[in-house]
């Protein structure tokens, strides 16, 4: 079969998405390749493919065991066999795994990274016939990354012990350009095919929340119950937050779990699984749930606290909507989430890692934290400034961000600037945001009058602004190089270069945001928009059904058919097998297993609803349903792609 059959056959769709053909037929020529696309843009499809077409095996290096779970769950579904070697299997299982793989039973095989140097393991490749070794999560690799696996070193090692060399694939979604480097050089990727798709994740709403406190709780809360019948992910930076958050929320009687590295293996697992299996609709987690979690219909990812990289907040964030369907990602920021990120720095630990090189990994994690609260107090395109860092061009503003959302007006603020020139004299550099501004405001505080900030001539000087306008001024004079902000263990404001604030005709110039009754809830329409109100009766039919068999097969329900499939069927409305496969998502294999279920569903309803009108979903890639139907209608139905 060609690359297109396969692609056809087994994973049920038509056509690739943008630069997945050029990376298949890049490793089936025998070239070596490495792909940056983003979350949701179907890298597994670039390996998976040429894997089914290749003489050997192919072994795909993989960071977590719910990554691999994940995967071969979802190839044995469509109809290929695959199995995973991981810490989770017994040694007797693990044997037979890789017995049955010499026996080409198995074309791929998903491995940690920590097997490669085992014996049995290195015995089974170097006898073996491997076409390839894909490095799943490459970013992993390089030190200059956010998630730098010491592991991960272990495959250059691997594939050099090989008689003879496989082809090597690399796939990520978060790369600037020194990690790409670094993976194609520790790699030894010879000659390799680069194709970097683009950051933009279009269906995704990004938006950042100016919240404080306790109030977050409350956001939250009225955010979930705004959203009761959609799946979302939480993100908080410590376990008291995840712990805190988790028994608010189920106090109110949300559906909801949580994850974090203080609970136990076994809960920690079970918790995963109810929020996988949709048993649960919410899970509240640190930054340790999430990385190879491909739950597809994940409608918001909330960001409680600040995360301290933009690779991290990309990662995370692009948890939701990895299905195409529109997603919102809402990032709740306090300026207490910088304090709490340079404490977690302050404790991380660099294991195996040289004096010179934890220095110079500790200054680029001080920066990626400048660049992430940076993002936070943007008042321009948030899209443009997350591709912009990942080193892509900034178009237009996307007008599908909070920014874009928000209408902001410029206010001259260059008297008070002066104020808090005369502030950071009379403190003499020694003190940071918060004394600052509590001496400005005149705030009866003891710390203020135990240093004498109240017997200062800048105390109260701007009691009229409300705190929130002198940390956006100094925001502004920070990045005009007026103040200095320090990057130590105790941030302090010091004097910058005042010279051009002397001058006659300057100014300094601060956006502000005009308020609003709703904020994080503008969005594009969603696919399910397009259905009519049978048609979302049908689709919620459907997803009733999938459950069912879900829970039958001991399978997350995403496996089975995502809601993207779903939607399609709805908007087709097969009524047999050629019909049904004609619907993205459902290939050969999955309507063998299924298919006669859905179809059967489709038609009982379609028997209650003689005349219905399904679909009046109209888009750029519009066709007509196979087959005209009688007594019902979908007026157009859409064709997604992968």
């Amino acid at each position: 079969m060609s690359a297109a059959e396969i692609l056809k056959t087994y994973f049920g769709y038509d056509s690739f998405r943008n630069g997945q053909e050029e990376i298949v037929q890049s490793i089936l020529s025998g070239k070596d390749a490495l792909a940056i696309m983003p979350t949701g843009a179907g890298k597994s499809i670039c390996y998976q493919v040429p894997a089914l077409m290749l003489p050997g095996i192919t072994i795909v290096v993989s960071p977590l065991i719910s990554l691999m779970q994940d995967q071969v769950k979802a190839l044995n579904e469509a109809g290929v066999h695959a199995a995973f070697i991981n810490s989770s299997l017994t040694e007797t299982q693990i044997a037979k795994a890789m017995r049955f793989a010499a026996e080409g039973r198995y074309k791929i095989i998903y491995v940690a990274p920590e097997r490669l140097e085992t014996a049995g393991f290195m015995q089974f490749a170097q006898n073996g016939n491997i076409s390839m070794v894909t490095v799943d999560e490459a970013h992993c690799i390089s030190q200059w990354g956010q998630d730098f696996r010491p592991s991960y070193l272990k495959i250059v090692a691997f594939i050099d012990s090989l008689a003879d060399r496989p082809i090597v694939s690399a796939f990520t979604a978060t790369a600037t350009r020194e990690v790409k480097t670094d993976i194609e050089c520790i790699l030894k990727l010879q000659n390799p095919r680069v194709v970097v798709t683009g950051f933009d994740r279009e269906n995704l709403y990004y938006s950042v929340e100016h919240i404080a406190g306790k109030h977050k709780d409350d956001f939250v809360l009225d955010y979930i119950q705004k959203h009761a019948d959609e799946s979302g992910i939480v993100y908080c930076a410590t376990r008291k937050n995840v712990d805190n958050l988790y028994e608010k929320l189920l106090q109110s009687g949300v559906s909801v779990t949580r994850y974090h590295a203080g609970i136990d293996n076994e809960t920690r697992k079970k918790n995963q699984d109810d929020f996988i299996y949709d048993r649960v609709q919410i899970v509240i987690a640190t930054n340790a749930f999430g990385m190879g979690i491909d739950k597809s219909n994940v409608r918001y990812v909330l960001h409680y606290n600040m995360p301290q990289s933009m690779e991290n907040y990309y990662q995370e964030a692009g948890r939701a909507g990895r299905d195409g369907e529109n997603a919102q990602c809402i990032l709740l920021f306090s300026a207490q989430d910088v304090m709490i990120n340079k404490f977690l720095l302050e404790k991380k630990e660099f294991e195996g890692m040289a004096p010179d090189d934890i220095e110079l990994v500790k200054q680029r994690d001080v920066h990626r934290l400048q660049v992430m609260e940076g993002y936070c107090k943007a008042t321009t395109c948030l899209r443009n400034y997350i591709l912009e860092y990942f080193g892509e061009k900034a178009a237009a503003p996307c007008d599908n961000c909070g920014n874009c959302h928000r209408e902001y007006y410029e206010q001259d603020m260059t008297s008070d600037a002066k104020w808090v020139i005369n502030c950071i004299a009379e403190t003499r550099g020694r003190y940071g945001l918060n004394i600052v501004t509590g001496t400005l405001l005149g705030a009866n505080r003891a710390r203020l009058k135990e240093i004498g900030a109240n017997t200062y001539k800048s105390y109260g000087a701007l009691e009229q602004r409300s705190e929130t306008d002198i940390r956006l001024l100094i925001d502004q004079m920070v990045a005009e190089g007026y103040i200095v902000q320090t990057s130590g263990e105790y941030s302090v404001l010091q004097m910058g270069d005042i010279r051009r604030l002397k001058e006659e005709g300057a100014h300094v110039i601060v956006r502000k945001a005009q308020e609003r009754e709703e904020t994080g809830n503008r969005t594009k329409k969603k696919k399910t928009d397009s259905l009519t109100g049978a048609g979302f009766d049908l689709f919620e039919r459907l997803r009733q059904l999938r459950q069912v068999i879900a829970k039958e097969e001991a399978m997350p329900p995403y496996i089975i058919f995502s809601d993207k499939t779903l939607i399609d069927m709805c908007a087709r409305v097969p009524e047999n097998q050629e019909e049904m496969l004609a619907v993205s998502g459902v290939g050969e294999n999955k309507y063998q297993k299924y298919g006669e279920r859905f179809l059967q569903a489709i038609a009982a309803f379609l028997s209650e609803n003689p005349n219905a009108v399904f679909s009046t979903q109209i888009d750029e890639e519009v066709v007509p349903t196979p087959t005209a139907k009688k007594g019902h209608s979908s007026i157009s139905s859409a064709v997604p792609r992968m």
